[in-house]
């Protein structure tokens, strides 16, 4: 079992790298050909397109998945295929009819959903219709994206990992070609943006298919609303909605505050966060996506001492790849975005204001990082009301945060409000996991394996380390700005390789081994 979750997650990190790289191939054509405050577009399909991103995150990375993977996981234990099938088929027909009419609601209802969620554009007609208009087009993709998670979640609990972590490949792929290729012919050249996001959500559902065939799970959905194991996932998935979403409503959040603010605000949060999201997802939702089956499996078993083992385990690969990942990423602000965004229409002054986010959306990366790991906890067990309870502390602690940081810094008139956005929605990340772990830990759920003192000193130490050496020895942004493209990556892969070294001989010459990180 060590060996294949071993494995699994390699697997699943290897493709989500993958995917990484090209959304931020993605998100480098975007600024060459659209930058961040040059005219409404981009400000425009981004609130388009962090609406029902907000949904396929709670759904294929969230809500959905911790709430049916324990079910399937059960039927699939009982051993008879035709239950399995029957549940996969009556779940893809309630999820998929329900969200369907919700989709066409939302649809009629864009004006009005751009008016919450983007209050600020009411003021600027142009930028508020065009945002309608691109809501309209990529709103459907929830539709097919959901499906795609409930396919990704049946292949997951067959320890097929593979075909789900490389779906999010295609959604960038159909981006970047609508962006290069199909863009120059509209008037408005993110409306082929919005129409790639609609069909790279067809794809991501197709491909997952041929493997539900091979599995002899692939049947006709049909309507299923009072089916009893239906019925549990639907109990399970509000509490779920709620707690697993805590990052993602903040964020949402921060789009909607940041709406008021300057032009531009919109699109240097969403490239800060892209950064963050490369070692989210890299880490922290490889690990999240390889445990909850496995979660799940010794919890039926009743097998408790494997439960806490494998928390202890996922949570200790969090600190030792996350917290040098927090350092780098707030060390390397400034060159990472003047070597990946600081061409064409992106300016000099976009990468100042998407430094001051990356820092403090930095600050809270090993928040995010626990988080994913921490929930798989609780709903691998069928707890959602925890969650739930821990996320209401977050989100009304970023509220409060938001009023205590945001409104002075910009009442005061200084630069960049939108960076106190992202610091407040990282402080109250931190709050969150903390109420998660003290909980788990309250309950006797996970009891942390000895060692951990000696382990955290030593990461702590050897982060210490890498930040010492990058703070005093990477260049400034004026003499980034004067190299060209190929020069300014070979530097910053020679920074990142110099960085991660530092890291990992400061571990070693404190004593620490790679075999402190097998799964006992």
């Amino acid at each position: 079992m060590k060996h294949r979750l071993v494995k699994s997650t390699a697997v699943v990190s290897v493709l989500t790298l993958l995917s990484r790289v090209f959304g931020l191939l993605r998100d480098v054509v975007f600024a060459r050909f659209l930058g961040a405050s040059q005219g409404p577009g981009m400000d425009a399909f981004l609130v388009a397109l962090r609406l029902p991103n907000f949904v396929r995150r709670l759904f294929a990375e969230g809500a959905f998945s911790q709430a049916f993977v324990p079910v399937f996981a059960d039927a699939r234990a009982r051993g008879d295929l035709d239950q399995v099938r029957t549940l996969a088929r009556d779940v893809a027909g309630t999820l998929g009819l329900t969200l369907t009419l919700l989709t066409l609601l939302a649809m009629l209802a864009a004006p009005l959903l751009v008016a919450i969620f983007a209050f600020g554009f009411l003021g600027q007609p142009q930028k508020f219709d065009l945002t309608v208009e691109l809501l309209r087009v990529t709103l459907p993709y929830v539709v097919f994206i959901s499906l795609a998670a409930l396919a990704g979640g049946v292949l997951n609990t067959y320890g097929r990992f593979g075909i789900p972590a490389f779906t999010p490949v295609i959604l960038n792929l159909c981006l970047i070609a609508c962006a290069v290729w199909l863009a120059p012919r509209f008037a408005q050249p993110v409306e082929a943006l919005a129409w790639g996001v609609f069909a790279a959500g067809l794809l991501q559902l197709a491909v997952q298919l041929p493997a539900l065939a091979r599995l002899r799970l692939l049947a006709w959905p049909r309507w299923a609303w009072q089916q009893p194991q239906v019925q549990t996932i639907r109990r399970s998935m509000l509490p779920a909605l709620f707690g697993s979403s805590v990052t993602q409503v903040n964020l949402l959040f921060d789009i909607v505050v940041a709406s008021a603010l300057t032009t531009g605000s919109i699109s240097w949060l969403y490239y800060s966060d892209r950064l963050i999201e490369f070692p989210l997802g890299v880490f922290g939702m490889a690990i999240a996506t390889v445990i909850l089956p496995e979660l799940s499996r010794h919890f039926v078993a009743a097998e408790r001492e494997d439960f806490s083992r494998l928390l202890d385990w996922a949570l200790r690969w969090v600190i030792l790849l996350g917290l040098p990942a927090t350092v780098g990423l707030m060390a390397l602000a400034m060159p990472l975005l003047a070597t990946f965004f600081l061409y064409g229409k992106f300016t000099l002054q976009d990468t100042h204001m998407s430094a001051l986010s990356l820092i403090t959306y930095g600050l809270g990366l090993l928040a995010y990082l626990m988080i994913k790991v921490l929930t798989p906890g609780f709903y691998a067990r069928q707890d959602n009301h925890t969650p739930v309870r821990s996320g209401v502390v977050a989100m009304v602690s970023n509220v409060v945060l938001v009023l205590l940081i945001v409104v002075p810094w910009a009442y005061w008139g200084i630069p960049g409000p939108h960076a106190g956005l992202a610091l407040a929605t990282s402080l109250a990340a931190y709050i969150n996991a903390a109420l998660l772990l003290r909980v788990l830990r309250r309950q006797g759920v996970y009891r942390p394996e000895s060692g951990w003192r000696r382990f955290l000193l030593q990461v702590v130490a050897a982060s210490g380390g890498m930040a010492a050496l990058l703070l005093v020895s990477v260049p400034t942004l004026q003499e980034w700005v004067e190299w060209g493209l190929w020069m300014r990556v070979s530097r910053l892969l020679f920074w990142v390789v110099a960085g991660a070294g530092c890291y990992l001989m400061v571990l070693l010459a404190l004593g620490w081994r790679p075999a402190a990180m097998k799964l006992r």
